[in-house]
């Protein structure tokens, strides 16, 4: 069974859940998610013969969540995730992501190949820097109401959603992203749209693990992650650096084909092409009819292709 502490890791004080032994594993989640998203990946890669650590990330959960927006680019989470190796005593380790914890791994791949030995990304596919800002781009596209451009208003995404932490979290896991449309926000309309309280839980969330996510909320509340959004053009500006750079080291990419996030018309060509990015990309795993929470979805699939991924790239220790 998975034990829980804080670690100091970066000037920060994270919340991890951890279980096992053997070759290093972190699981970075995404928003609006925690450490408990990866409840049954854990305790599986762990059988598996690997030491596994899920923290909840910078501004989530029972981490430290900084005041300044600024505190939140790409290198300040990615530093937070090495300094975490470094801070339970390792060098190396496999690094896995879903939705923003997927460009988290994807990036420490790229920052760090000496610690970060190999990677598998869930739901969002490996960087493409393009040649302007996101959100520029977004702008010259005629876009106006995406939601990365409702999030960047310090408080007003943060009132919508905290009015009713229970709403919030029943609409944001139980309706998902299958629907390209949720992902503008109609004017006058907030992120949630027509929140229905009585919204049926699919199968795979439970009341009990929705009262995980309400009750952390209920005490963060949103802030903290929706400040990951407001870096999104100066990530872009820092890294230029890399523009084009290739990730070298093995790699694994899970999603479902009911993700907005993969067959919208950027992402669906993000995935055709991601071999340009990823040169040793071991394996393009699409599972049929899933959606965009693909780890608590598909959990026996996503761990059946994590551990034989991991057996490749970092076998566990006789």
């Amino acid at each position: 069974m998975a034990s829980t502490r804080i670690v100091k890791a970066n000037g920060v004080e994270l919340f991890v859940r951890e279980q096992g032994e053997g070759p290093l594993v972190v699981l970075c989640h995404g928003w609006p998610e925690l450490s408990y998203s990866w409840r049954h990946q854990i305790p599986a890669l762990a059988a598996a013969g690997h030491r596994v650590v899920a923290p909840d990330m910078r501004g989530f959960g029972r981490s430290q969540a900084p005041d300044d927006v600024a505190a939140y680019s790409i290198f300040d989470i990615v530093g937070d995730m090495v300094a975490l190796v470094t801070a339970l005593g390792e060098r190396q380790a496999v690094i896995i992501g879903h939705d923003w914890g997927a460009p988290v791994a994807w990036h420490a791949a790229l920052f760090r190949p000496d610690m970060f030995t190999a990677v598998a990304g869930l739901s969002v596919p490996p960087p493409f820097r393009g040649r302007c800002r996101p959100l520029d781009t977004l702008r010259a596209g005629g876009i106006e109401n995406f939601y990365w451009q409702y999030f960047q208003t310090p408080g007003l995404a943060e009132a919508e959603f905290e009015r009713d932490v229970a709403l919030t979290m029943r609409t944001m896991l139980a309706r998902g992203f299958s629907d390209p449309q949720a992902l503008f926000v109609a004017p006058g309309n907030g992120f949630l749209g027509a929140a229905n309280p009585d919204l049926p839980l699919p199968a795979w969330l439970s009341e009990a693990d929705l009262a995980e996510f309400i009750a952390a909320y209920r005490v963060s509340g949103f802030r903290g992650g929706l400040n990951w959004y407001r870096n999104i053009d100066r990530n872009w500006e820092l890294t230029a650096p890399w523009q084009d750079a290739p990730i070298r080291q093995p790699s694994l990419f899970i999603a479902g084909s009911e993700d907005a996030v993969v067959t919208g018309l950027i992402g669906a060509k993000r995935v055709q092409e991601m071999e340009r990015v990823l040169p040793d990309l071991r394996r393009k795993l699409i599972i049929d009819g899933a959606g965009h929470w693909i780890q608590q979805e598909c959990a026996d699939e996503v761990n059946a292709a994590l551990i034989a991924f991991l057996r490749e790239v970092a076998p566990a220790r006789p």
